[in-house]
């Protein structure tokens, strides 16, 4: 089954461009690991995930590209065209030549309705194309005004146009040190209008994007591409084809499907974070071994200390034991950084992957009592390598690990629209006080659900104080 993917505004063009690349480098690559009967089932899987082909033999991404203005796109199209292995449709493109002004309520009540109808014809024609669609693959950025607004504008349209189709948003948390003056509640409009229309976010965090080019791949002077690179490989190690289930025969032809069921049992709690191990620059890989044991234990680790990346994992914190709130020998604090999780899903990729023990991940202390381990862990897998590296492994993790991100943007949004900071900049365009009132209620609730389904970690929510005094 196919996925369309749509890109949306810069941050969504920039980063979806590069999610082709890494693909399609991937696609062509062969590997002397699998049989040649192996490599062309992967590449013909991949192939009908994420490209259509023209009589000229090129791949042709299955996406439209959406921007208000018109030099990203005209970037991205080129750069793909150059490339020689793959390109864009150009027909499938939308761009005008005035931005959103990085105002959310301009993106969502003014060029999303403005808009509506032609990118949804493009929409319905990319979808067309594909004999069996499995959903769609939205790109966007959180911060902006064409990206966020109009990018939650058109989700809904989705929604509405294809209800039985799944709906993967995956969104970039801006950098704590400040995008733009209004991105904490451009990021409050657009968590809370998501959670109307997606199935499942996929957040990726600027900050830990940037930690990982700087300390593991020795970035220098690190660029915005250098982070979509990054951002792109990530996805890639997940999206690219794998068996499903143990002795599967065939490579999953349905990822969205499979990737909600595996990782949303419930449609209150459906925020996604993804790590990927290793990950280091090209130089150090050709002198680096790795083990599957070695890669395992650090990424468990990673998932229950809520780290980013294998570097600088805090090895005290420990699930707490049956009866023991905190774990023997563990300070208060340790057991409080503690990630709990909902479910989880590994992705091994490369040689001798039939022979991995994930047990590690099936224990019961990792996850909600609600539900069982054995419903809560899943693992995909395939003995073709990515990207170079001869083992790798990732990690998405339905968890706590945005309950803190989220309260620290949620109370800067508030102390904003408490002193009524700028909120004339949203009112001109539509988006009047009692709307952010809505929204802030939404994502409220939404960490007082996951507090709750997920002990031990429990955030402030400043809006509920400031609520109460309204």
């Amino acid at each position: 089954m196919s996925i369309v993917t749509v890109q949306l505004g810069q941050c969504g063009n920039q980063i979806g461009y590069e999610v082709f690349n890494a693909i399609c480098s991937d696609f062509h690559s062969t590997h002397g690991l699998c049989s040649k009967k192996e490599n062309e089932s992967y590449q013909e899987a991949c192939k009908e995930r994420f490209f259509s082909e023209e009589k000229t033999g090129v791949p042709v991404a299955r996406a439209v590209l959406v921007d208000m203005e018109p030099k990203v796109i005209s970037q991205t199209l080129s750069m793909a065209a150059k490339s020689g292995h793959w390109k864009y449709d150009h027909r499938s493109h939308f761009c005008q030549k005035q931005g959103s002004g990085n105002n959310w309520a301009n993106g969502y009540s003014v060029h999303g309705p403005r808009y509506r109808d032609v990118i949804m014809n493009l929409v319905q024609k990319e979808a067309e194309k594909c004999d069996r669609l499995s959903g769609f693959f939205t790109v966007m950025s959180m911060a902006g005004g064409t990206g966020s607004g109009m990018g939650a504008y058109v989700t809904q349209c989705l929604r509405d146009a294809f209800p039985t189709s799944f709906i993967l948003n995956q969104v970039i948390w801006p950098y704590g040190t400040g995008e733009v003056i209004v991105q904490n509640y451009n990021s409050v409009l657009t968590l809370s209008h998501l959670y109307q229309s997606s199935d499942a976010l996929l957040v990726h965090e600027n900050d830990a994007i940037h930690k990982i080019c700087a300390q593991l791949m020795n970035i220098k002077k690190i660029s915005f591409r250098d982070v979509n690179q990054v951002i792109a490989h990530q996805l890639g190690s997940v999206f690219q084809p794998t068996y499903s289930s143990e002795g599967a025969s065939q490579y999953s032809r349905s990822p969205l499907g499979d990737l909600m069921e595996s990782l949303v049992p419930h449609p209150e709690l459906k925020m996604l974070g993804l790590r990927n191990i290793p990950q280091m620059s090209e130089n150090s890989l050709a002198y680096s071994t790795f083990t599957w044991p070695g890669l395992i234990k650090h990424l468990r680790q990673m998932l229950i200390a809520h780290a980013k990346m294998e570097e600088g994992i805090d090895w005290q914190v420990r699930p707490p034991l049956p009866g023991h709130p905190v774990p023997p020998k563990a300070s208060p604090n340790q057991a409080l950084h503690f990630n709990t999780s909902v479910a989880n899903l590994v992705v091994l990729r490369g040689k001798d992957v039939q022979s991995v023990d994930l047990g590690g991940f099936r224990d019961p202390a990792l996850y909600t009592s609600w539900l069982n381990p054995q419903e809560a862990f899943h693992i995909w897998k395939t003995p073709r390598a990515f990207n170079k590296y001869e083992k790798s492994a990732s990690l998405v993790s339905n968890s706590q690990f945005l309950l803190k991100l989220m309260d620290n943007i949620v109370g800067k949004a508030w102390n904003m629209f408490a002193s009524k900071a700028y909120v004339h900049q949203y009112t001109k365009f539509g988006i009047e006080e009692e709307d952010f009132l809505d929204c802030f209620t939404t994502l409220e609730q939404i960490q007082t659900n996951t507090a709750a389904t997920l002990k031990p970690i429990k955030p402030e929510c400043h809006s509920h104080e400031m609520l109460i005094h309204l």
